[in-house]
């Protein structure tokens, strides 16, 4: 595995048109960091969803990008895009590639943003030999601070992996990964803001009963994260190191500690991620199962 920090423009891509079949939270959240780091330029990505138009002029207003309104665009610009993203929903994947394929070709570059689905389901419903690039992003790409795994079909040439790569560098960290691992890059990172989310509204919570006010509960809990996090980064020092240079011999954070161990923190978490993980294998399992059907 290979972890790469953001840096530089892959010089190509500025020449090349991208469509992103699905307009959701993670496309967005892509289109957004490509657009807000000057990877490309607007007018070079199309969207599309299967029926909702105004989410398409929501998007066109937003970003100023090509959205899909009628068939007849939607066929235009998968034909004409160099790089395609798949950005639907697990669950109307396989109805949606199946209706979509005989539109693209050899020449371009797949990116699929699909939890659960394996490159070779992908290349099942596709019925032809294509490069495709399997990746499992997060929502903090939006603002160039996203963790990617990434997996490369055998057909993927050395180029279209280090394009693959600069564009989801543009917004944040990637990992290159044997496939397998991507369904722990789902549990860890792919849902991961979440889990932060959720412990975030917990301390705002317990914050705002005590007697804090809502404001003030939240500000800190926020800085409270965000400085823990650059500590880390900044230091280089394992979490485990930090916390035990913050945790004096029966003071506050050992009292603290001390709770979250009596309610198996520690196992939550691990239990979590798996859980995450075994569900991604399991949607996988459930988009093969409509893939043969």
């Amino acid at each position: 595995m290979t972890i790469l920090s953001s840096s530089g423009i892959a010089p190509d891509i500025q020449t090349m048109n991208l469509c992103f079949y699905g307009a959701g939270s993670m496309a967005e959240a892509l289109v957004r960091g490509l657009l807000d780091r000057g990877l490309t330029e607007p007018t070079r990505i199309s969207m599309m969803n299967r029926q909702n138009a105004e989410r398409m002029r929501e998007l066109n207003d937003r970003y100023g990008i090509n959205g899909a309104v009628t068939g007849g665009d939607k066929e235009t610009m998968l034909r004409e895009a160099d790089i395609v993203f798949l950005a639907m929903k697990p669950k109307d994947a396989a109805d949606a590639i199946r209706g979509v394929r005989d539109l693209l070709h050899p020449g371009q570059l797949v990116v699929s943003l699909i939890a659960g689905m394996t490159i070779a389901t992908l290349e099942t419903l596709l019925e032809k030999p294509m490069p495709i690039a399997r990746t499992m992003p997060n929502t903090s790409c939006t603002i160039g601070l996203g963790a990617t795994g990434i997996s490369f079909s055998s057909s993927a040439t050395d180029a279209q992996r280090r394009l693959t790569d600069a564009m989801f560098q543009a917004v944040g960290l990637t990992a290159v990964v044997d496939e397998p691992m991507l369904e722990t890059v789902t549990g860890l990172s792919g849902s991961g803001p979440a889990y932060i989310y959720y412990m975030m509204e917990a301390m705002i919570a317990a914050g705002a009963k005590l007697g804090l006010t809502e404001e003030a509960a939240r500000e800190l809990t926020i800085q409270t994260i965000l400085g823990a996090a650059h500590m880390v980064k900044a230091t280089g020092e394992d979490p485990a190191e930090l916390r035990r240079k913050v945790t004096s011999p029966n003071g506050t954070t050992q009292a603290a500690i001390e709770v979250f161990a009596a309610f198996r923190f520690t196992e939550a978490v691990e239990a979590a991620i798996a859980r995450a993980s075994a569900r991604a294998v399991e949607m996988g399992a459930e988009i093969e199962r409509n893939a043969k059907s």
